[in-house]
């Protein structure tokens, strides 16, 4: 049993691309909450495993409190010193004192179900907290992703490197036609940071979006020959952007517009036919 701990995370640890001290630390908790199940009574558990062996060891543990303390509310888990040092002689008051209970085995049919739901919901906490770390200088930034599903309140994109974005349907442009496989842009609106649903908030509502998109098309801008001042946009229906120029060489609208309108035209499309007036600032 102690061999299949260490395969199963270095199986996870792959196919996840997650650190396997996470792994170990999922089926530690995992270990734990079976063994409250197994023996069924208000307990407190710590497992600890051997990162190189596998081999893991099950304590019942107790937070040590002073004898005259009027703070314990929990007997099942919290022991006053002068019951604690029975259990260990060294204990002090604020540490855990711990005595060593019987391990369940990890292939146990019931420890297993417990253990698979534990290191799930830890891989997924796990998977957040990296796109968190990730993103979390992109705000404002454009990002694109295909469409992996959606439900009424919107559509989730998966934007590479298990990273995950979510669209809330108010945030797209109304009577766009967005469907599962589809590949999108949008701009980084939000973090979501309590680790609950999916940690990248999208929109392709905001005048942000727009400004970025036209970063793309037009060369000039990303080369700051050409700047955008302002924006607006009534989304789905119309938009505005003010340019200007410090190069008095340069044509600002007409660099925006492109040979033929075909650069602004591009930005439209992106925009679901958005009609967009580019004037000079």
């Amino acid at each position: 049993m102690d061999v299949d701990i260490i395969k199963v995370v270095d199986t996870v640890s792959t196919a996840k691309d997650v650190e396997r001290e996470v792994i170990f630390d999922a089926i530690e908790s995992a270990i734990a909450s079976a063994t409250q199940k197994k023996y069924d009574q208000n307990i407190d558990v710590n497992v600890r495993i051997d990162r190189q062996t596998g081999h893991y060891k099950t304590y019942r543990r107790w937070l040590v409190f002073a004898d005259d303390s009027r703070e314990l509310e929990e007997p099942d888990f919290e022991l006053r010193l002068i019951d604690a040092v029975e259990i260990d002689a060294s204990a002090q008051i604020g540490e855990y004192v711990e005595q060593e209970i019987e391990s369940i085995d990890f292939v146990d049919r019931i420890g297993a179900q417990i253990a698979k739901q534990v290191i799930v919901q830890k891989v997924r906490e796990a998977e957040k907290q990296k796109t968190i770390d990730l993103y979390h200088d992109k705000v404002g930034q454009l990002v694109g992703g295909v469409v992996k599903r959606l439900d009424r309140s919107g559509f989730y994109l998966d934007l590479g490197n298990n990273a995950e974005a979510f669209l809330p349907r108010r945030e797209t442009i109304p009577k766009e036609p967005i469907r599962p496989q589809d590949r999108i842009k949008a701009i980084l609106k939000e973090i979501n940071l309590d680790l609950k649903g999916p940690p990248l908030v999208v929109s392709r509502i905001q005048p942000s979006f727009l400004v970025e998109l036209f970063k793309i098309e037009v060369p000039e801008i990303g080369q700051n020959l050409i700047s955008i001042v302002g924006a607006s946009r009534d989304p789905g229906l119309r938009a505005k952007i003010a340019v200007t120029s410090d190069d008095k060489r340069i044509d600002p609208v007409g660099a925006c517009v492109g040979m033929r309108g075909s650069r602004v035209q591009a930005v439209s499309n992106e925009l679901n036919g958005e009609r967009i007036d580019i004037i000079l600032w």
